[in-house]
């Protein structure tokens, strides 16, 4: 299990992840939480070159919200 990145914000129904260096996980990718629930997938990479942005479309049963602060891996 790789670590994504926490999530920094929300925005038009995705969870905003900023990377902890410049290796990323590319779009499709499934991520969960440390509990191992599945949490939604990478559809999109943006920003920065060193520590970029991933979006998170999230699962049906993920609560937004709750997600912000939370660290997330790649499964």
């Amino acid at each position: 299990m790789k670590r994504v990145g926490g999530v920094v914000r929300t925005a038009q129904g995705l969870a905003v992840v900023r990377s902890p260096d410049e290796s990323y996980a590319s779009v499709g990718t499934s991520v969960v939480d440390e509990d191992l629930t599945r949490v939604g997938t990478v559809v999109d990479v943006f920003g920065p070159v060193d520590r970029p942005y991933l979006a998170v479309n999230p699962s049906d049963a993920v609560h937004l919200p709750g997600l912000l602060g939370q660290t997330l891996y790649a499964r």
